[in-house]
């Protein structure tokens, strides 16, 4: 079993400077320089994203190591199925450089997928999948996801209309075994592969929205509108998979001034953050931990490194 230090938190909860002072070359932790960072960051992934998505700077990450940063064009769909498949590769090789894997992100999905797994559901049928794919290839995503909505709405619900990999793989299940996808319950243990210390880290809803409210501040001072114009200039729209984020999406709402973007980005931060809280609820053996609490989060870690590395 591979050991794995996940912590989730929503944006504006100091994720990026825990990484660093608990594993970050100048830190005090007696772990320090024994992990390095995948991050479960949806929008992380993608290149000429960052400021609205606070990506770690060039000097925090030579503090520690980060990966699945700036992996994917803007352009391209990175779901579920590429960042488990990445991040179940990069626990490997990390662990046999003799490293700890440290999962960390506000990306709910993301993290509660690794933690449990996919929904056990039959083998797809490979003539079934090469017709999708094909059908995926000749008539466009949009046709499939209505056609999702009409067999799984379900399913069709849960997943965005650019994730092409999940609207694919939810049709294969229904036309392999003529059941939907929904149908096929969620698992409710933790995988088998790795021995997980997961930490959630909590703030009262006041002081992470006054946080997320700063963060939004400092992105516009930062330049973040310009940031948009050039990725604008460069030939993304509202339907490209990057500028679905927020952050990013705000600024193709026609009509809205600069400063009803920044409130509108600050609304939907605050919105989505409580919703991340309730998918992470219910995993098994996570420990919430109050955000500011360093020395709690370094007894538990440092618990747990003890057990698996001795």
């Amino acid at each position: 079993m591979i050991p794995v230090i996940v912590v989730f938190a929503p944006t504006a909860c100091g994720k990026t400077a825990l990484a660093e002072d608990l594993f970050g070359k100048s830190s005090s932790f007696v772990f320090k320089g024994k992990a390095e960072v995948i991050s479960a960051d949806s929008q992380a992934v993608y290149k000429g994203l960052d400021i609205g998505t606070a990506k770690p700077t060039k000097e925090e990450q030579h503090e520690i190591p980060f990966h699945l940063i700036d992996v994917a064009s803007p352009q391209e769909q990175f779901g579920l199925g590429k960042f488990l498949e990445s991040a179940d590769s990069l626990c490997a090789q990390i662990w046999r450089r003799k490293k700890i894997p440290l999962v960390i992100g506000g990306t709910g999905f993301y993290i509660r997928n690794f933690l449990l797994g996919s929904p056990s559901t039959p083998e797809s049928r490979p003539e079934i999948r090469e017709q999708i794919k094909q059908k995926l290839a000749d008539l466009g995503k949009e046709s499939l996801y209505a056609e999702l909505k009409i067999v799984d709405p379900v399913s069709a619900k849960k997943i965005n209309i650019n994730d092409e990999y999940r609207i694919c793989r939810a049709l294969e299940i229904f036309y392999s075994c003529g059941k939907p996808l929904s149908s096929f319950s969620l698992p409710c243990e933790l995988r088998k592969q790795y021995k997980f210390c997961t930490l959630i880290l909590n703030r009262s809803r006041e002081e992470l929205y006054k946080r997320i409210d700063l963060r939004v501040e400092k992105m516009f001072e930062a330049g973040l509108a310009h940031e948009v114009e050039v990725l604008k200039k460069s030939g993304l729209t509202k339907d490209s998979p990057a500028m679905k984020a927020i952050g990013y999406s705000e600024f193709f709402i026609e009509g809205l001034s600069l400063e009803q973007i920044k409130e509108k980005i600050k609304f939907n931060s605050h919105r989505y953050a409580k919703k991340q809280y309730t998918f992470m609820r219910g995993i098994p053996e996570a420990c919430i931990v109050d955000a500011d609490d360093k020395e709690k989060i370094k007894q538990i870690i440092s618990s747990f490194l003890s057990s698996v590395l001795l």
